[in-house]
């Protein structure tokens, strides 16, 4: 019966995208939605969006193994992100109709800056799709009995179909009805699971006092502060979700939609942190954290509302994972080869955009099945090469500080310094440490060219 859904689900979303392929005509229709979509559309479409396998399987998983601590990301620090992505972004970019944030890069400080911006994003936007794709496959693995990379790559098949053939215009109409499933879904699990438990205050009541601590036991002010900074700030300026608000209708739908979507994730990621936490006394001794949620649907839940609770799962990584390998080919074919390549013909345009999907899922595949966790690569994508993108977007939107040379030792600076923190001195808080360094970086490169901005201006008000 599952292997069946699994099949019809297929079949539905390839049938969506052949259907769809036929609506786009040029780069605008396949990577922003023709910037026509409603507020209601974006908001559903950023949520699912940013709701993938870290909430669902990751972050329960965490908590199931350390408590609150164990996953500060979900869902308190990404829906803080989507908040101040509409404080801070969606209005003034999306006024200017551009199709990327290295769009704006370019307006801002110049191609080279703009050449230099995809090639640090797009590998953070991969890692954070290989995440994807490891926890498909470990659904599909959990609920099939096969071996979990078989079903990573049947996943990337049928990802990388989808995406290609519908773009974000498929995507934004999937997003609703997938959302949907996910929010009934996890209602329904919580419910049942609740309604079975004998005695739920008795297991607050013989809940160790570690496993209530938010802020980690043993961890300095700098690691707390860190923790939180890369979800927060560590994914403020990912094309997925800028792409979503850039197919708004206008800036202030862009921006009231980033407010709704992350209201929707607040509430709906508590519901797998919740579970998670009393997990240890409705699954006792899981060898694999990454697939409670799931293993606890096939003995909470009756078949029925399992299998659509396994359709739940499917939606919520498609959702994310589509979205990421538009946003590495957008990024890719736009703003680096397209370019180089001179191309003006609307259809061979969309044909290279529908091409790096392919390469970039492919790279995607690969690195998913690296054997890493499911949580580890998503805090690695949030805060890989970030910080200089972060500060140079900032300073380009809300100063007149302006230096070519500013922006692009910074995001050198960004590329170098978290894993030089990391990975060789050590440092307690590498990725917030990176930022405040980029910061320094920009305002002495910038002050020592002694320019200003002049070419554009985006603080006029939305």
């Amino acid at each position: 019966m599952k292997g069946l859904l699994i099949v019809v689900y297929v079949i539905v979303q390839i049938s969506i995208g052949v259907y769809l392929s036929r609506k786009i005509k040029n780069e605008a229709d396949y990577f922003v939605g023709g910037r026509r979509v409603s507020f209601f559309l974006v908001s559903f479409s950023l949520f699912a969006t940013w709701f993938g396998a870290e909430t669902c399987l990751g972050s329960s998983g965490a908590v199931y193994e350390t408590g609150l601590s164990g996953s500060r990301a979900d869902p308190f620090g990404f829906s803080l992100c989507l908040f101040l992505m509409g404080f801070l972004l969606a209005g003034q970019l999306r006024k200017k109709n551009y199709l990327t944030l290295a769009d704006f890069i370019k307006d801002r400080f110049g191609t080279l800056a703009e050449k230099l911006v995809v090639w640090v994003m797009i590998p953070s936007s991969i890692i954070w799709g290989a995440a994807q794709l490891r926890a498909f496959g470990q659904i599909l693995s959990v609920s099939t009995a096969l071996p979990l990379n078989l079903m990573i790559c049947l996943s990337a098949v049928l990802i990388i179909t989808y995406t290609v053939l519908a773009g974000l215009l498929g995507d934004i109409y999937t997003d609703l009805i997938q959302g949907l499933i996910v929010v009934i879904s996890l209602v329904v699990l919580a419910v049942i699971v609740i309604t079975r438990i004998p005695d739920l205050a008795a297991i607050f009541r013989e809940m160790p006092p570690d496993r209530w601590k938010i802020l980690g036991v043993g961890e300095s002010i700098w690691e707390r502060l860190d923790r939180w900074a890369v979800p927060v700030l560590g994914s403020l300026v990912v094309q997925e979700a800028i792409s979503r608000f850039l197919a708004a209708r206008n800036p202030r739908e862009a921006v009231r939609a980033c407010h709704a979507a992350g209201g929707i994730y607040f509430f709906t990621g508590l519901i797998p942190l919740f579970l998670g936490f009393i997990g240890p006394w409705l699954l006792p001794g899981l060898t694999d954290r990454e697939q409670f949620l799931v293993v606890l649907s096939h003995q909470f839940l009756p078949a029925v509302l399992s299998i659509i609770f396994l359709g739940a799962m499917i939606s919520a990584i498609l959702s994310t994972v589509d979205s990421i390998l538009l946003a590495c080919a957008a990024l890719f074919s736009h703003n680096f080869l397209l370019p180089i390549l001179n191309i003006k013909k609307e259809k061979t345009r969309v044909l290279v955009g529908r091409t790096a999907v392919i390469i970039t899922g492919l790279i995607a595949l690969t690195i998913a099945l690296s054997g890493n966790r499911i949580y580890d690569l998503v805090l690695l994508a949030a805060a890989f090469g970030t910080a200089g993108v972060l500060v140079i977007t900032m300073f380009g939107l809300y100063s007149k500080l302006d230096s070519q040379k500013a922006a692009l030792v910074t995001l050198v600076g960004g590329l170098v310094l978290t894993p030089l923190f990391q990975l060789g001195l050590r440092f307690k808080a590498p990725f917030l440490l990176s930022v405040l360094s980029c910061v320094v970086i920009f305002v002495i490169a910038a002050l020592l060219s002694g320019k200003k901005a002049s070419r554009i201006n985006i603080n006029s008000e939305i």
